[in-house]
């Protein structure tokens, strides 16, 4: 079985307003994700996909069957792994998910990565719910596991996910092939490396409740709370640190309710203090996502994403599923082929480099801002809140049907914003 350090920096948050806690007749989605510092983020657009009957697909580590359709998705991944941290698709689904440890053991036989779940489930869901049964099917067929880090140690963990569309948002969480599910229809709701559904669960692994009482976990009497039953007894340092980033997370919701908007929920992203954006040792935030869903399905849903690490010193830029959306040269890594480190055996035994163009520009940028006396590093900061607040206007002006760039316009818009801020950093 995997070890897990107790020191071992793991942490990720996501957070979803549903009405009447936005400010608008529309679902937000945010989440940062927290990886090893190094590690490259890229964003990748996958377009919708018909497929042969038969046709098996390569994720990560394993095979599974491919489905005959599957919808177009935008995600932001890490470079040397086939799933994603978070995404979106066409249709509005948004997923972003948490490494998680619980009573079940975590094993290192390579299945599905929690990453590879979250991809799946967006190529093949239309609604949150649809996604959240994709993962769940998919985890009990094929299971979840495998290193989820580049390196030669073992990084293993189960997942949380957070899943949202235009109506509602659900929580999943999993403890091996086993889990339960929140639904929300109204409010804010985060979640942060660790369970969180207690006894308001609005579905389950038809075997939940009977294997936690085979392992004397629960009596079988009375409430059932998920989160007391399959939480370790003894937490590790960093999923204790979890339940203040938890509360924190929270209390940040709590007092933006009923006003909660897109930059409100990256405001939250950038809050160094909660340790939310995070800078701590081999770990940091490497990439960060918002997105807004609006109710109206007329309305276009706008995916804003960063694709460079420190939320608080870089751009969201906004993403829309329309005519012309491609993907971007400037955010996509290299890839090495039969020869990367990840598909030799035995694997990341060697690295590579994943820097994209963006991510190169931006780690010049990012050493001069972190220079505040530098005037070349205020100059690019401010450079980067120019950029971004244009980019929230032009949202505004769409979602408020004032001036609406035509489609193609719109489909091209991350590649307008991307450009923009690779020549700030020329």
């Amino acid at each position: 079985m995997a070890s897990v350090c107790p020191d071992t920096p793991c942490s990720c948050d996501c957070f979803v307003s549903v009405p009447p806690a936005s400010a608008i007749p529309a679902v937000i989605f945010a989440k940062n994700s927290d990886r090893p510092r190094d590690e490259v983020q890229e964003v990748v657009f996958v377009p919708a996909g018909a497929h042969a009957a038969g046709t098996r697909l390569q994720c990560t580590y394993i095979e599974v069957e491919q489905v005959s359709k599957t919808y177009a998705v935008i995600l932001s991944r890490p470079a040397w792994l086939w799933g994603a941290e978070m995404g979106a698709n066409e249709h509005g689904v948004c997923i972003g998910n948490e490494a998680v440890w619980t009573k079940e053991p975590v094993g290192e036989g390579e299945a599905l990565l929690g990453m590879d779940l979250l991809r799946l489930a967006l190529e093949r869901g239309s609604t949150a719910q649809e996604a959240l049964h994709v993962i769940t099917g998919l985890l009990e067929r094929y299971g979840q596991g495998g290193s989820c880090r580049e390196d030669s140690e073992p990084f293993c963990y189960h997942n949380t996910f957070l899943l949202a569309d235009r109506t509602e948002a659900w929580v999943l969480e999993t403890a091996g092939r086993l889990w339960a599910a929140q639904r929300i229809q109204a409010g804010a709701r985060n979640i942060s490396n660790q369970l969180s559904i207690g006894t308001d669960i609005s579905a389950e692994h038809p075997e939940l409740r009977s294997h936690a009482q085979a392992q004397g976990w629960w009596g079988g009497h009375g409430s059932f709370d998920f989160c007391q039953v399959f939480s370790l007894t003894q937490q590790p340092v960093r999923m204790e640190a979890a339940k203040a980033r938890f509360r924190a997370g929270r209390e940040l919701l709590q007092r933006q309710q009923g006003a909660i908007t897109a930059e409100g929920m990256m405001n939250i992203l950038r809050n160094k203090e909660s340790g939310i954006c995070m800078d701590s040792g081999g770990f940091r935030t490497t990439a960060s996502m918002v997105s807004v869903l609006p109710r109206d399905p007329m309305q276009p849903c706008v995916h804003f994403l960063t694709a460079t690490p420190d939320p608080s010193r870089s751009v969201f830029k906004p993403f829309i599923f329309e005519v012309g959306a491609a993907q971007v040269p400037q955010v996509l890594s290299p890839t090495f082929g039969a020869q990367d480190p990840v598909k030799t055996i035995p694997r990341f035994k060697t690295q590579v480099d994943r820097r994209h163009p963006l991510y190169r520009g931006h780690q010049v940028a990012l050493g001069l801002m972190e220079n505040e006396q530098q005037e070349r590093g205020q100059q690019l900061r401010q450079k980067q809140r120019d950029l971004e607040q244009e980019g929230l206007e032009v949202v505004q002006r769409l979602l408020t049907s004032q001036q609406a760039p035509p489609p193609q316009e719109l489909g091209g818009l991350f590649q307008a914003f991307v450009e923009k801020e690779s020549q700030a950093y020329t």
